[in-house]
């Protein structure tokens, strides 16, 4: 029971990189040339960091409950199978 963790590979992590910095750069350009106050644009771009400050928090924490139900999981398999091993025996 040693299941594999699958690898990102570095085409893949290299295109979110770059997915993540092309997005960011136009929703940038996209607020400093909209024809509004600065403190409008200020308000707006401050509404951007902490949206994705947000989604990288909401991320973490949906895959830090998958791995935690994943560790639980196997912990639970591996008693029962402790105990199917320990009734064989007898």
């Amino acid at each position: 029971m040693n299941p594999q963790t699958p690898q990102h590979t570095s085409a893949w992590v290299a295109f979110t990189y770059a997915s993540f910095i092309g997005s960011a750069t136009m929703v940038a350009a996209g607020i400093l040339f909209t024809p509004l106050d600065f403190w409008i644009k200020s308000y707006l771009a401050m509404g951007v960091v902490m949206l994705v400050q947000s989604c990288v928090t909401m991320v973490k924490t949906m895959r830090d409950v998958h791995e935690g139900k994943r560790l639980v999981n196997r912990i639970e398999d591996a008693r029962a199978e402790r105990l199917l091993m320990e009734m064989g025996k007898e």
